[in-house]
């Protein structure tokens, strides 16, 4: 399966295409956020484990049971799963290893200008943005906003697929507004002149 692949799953997925497969993979991810919210991640890890451990082994004994009442040949209940590949091919993980290191660089190089203020304005703009999340990191902890990312990425797309056309009327609305914010902080600290508007 190629990235494309992936990328069309992951995009089926968070649109709900379907409900029975998205459902499932929404609860378990969530209840194991929230888990892991609640309790370590080794209590977390182990409890599914036994959880997933009860419920194959319970099978097996059950398929066992039944092969011996209908003398049937059946075989082992999870060959097919046994039987199928499961190796990671070297090439996929060399090419998103690649990958992985262009953006490392590309957040570093970022990270660099911003730090040693090649640019004023961004460097401003980025201590302002960690000056907000340390509010928001004071009020939630990092499990906290990974399990509202969650939800948002599970309900956002449908939202914004109902209501596209209101929520991007009110988006170039705010937008406009802080542009107009930025302008002005600008005129402030540089002096700058507002450009006049050609007629």
């Amino acid at each position: 399966m190629d990235a494309k692949d992936w990328q069309n799953q992951v995009v089926d997925l968070l649109y709900w295409r379907d409900l029975q497969r998205t459902g499932v993979v929404f609860g378990a991810s969530l209840f194991v956020l929230l888990a892991l919210n609640a309790c370590s991640i080794v209590s977390v890890l182990s409890y599914v484990s036994l959880a997933l451990l009860s419920v194959t082994i319970s099978f097996r004994i059950y398929k066992g049971i039944l092969q011996a009442v209908q003398k049937s040949e059946d075989g082992h209940p999870f060959k097919v799963y046994l039987d199928h590949d499961i190796a990671i091919p070297a090439e996929t993980v060399h090419k998103y290893a690649d990958r992985t290191l262009e953006h490392t660089n590309a957040a570093v190089k970022e990270l660099r200008r911003l730090f040693l203020v090649e640019d004023l304005v961004d460097s401003l703009k980025f201590a302002v943005l960690m000056w907000i999340l340390t509010y928001v990191g004071a009020m939630f902890n990092g499990l906290t906003l990974l399990i509202a990312a969650h939800i948002a990425a599970f309900s956002w797309p449908v939202i914004y697929e109902k209501h596209q056309t209101q929520i991007d009327h009110y988006y170039g609305l705010v937008n406009n507004q802080i542009k107009d914010v930025v302008k002005k902080v600008q005129t402030k600290i540089f002096g700058e002149k507002p450009k006049p508007k050609a007629e």
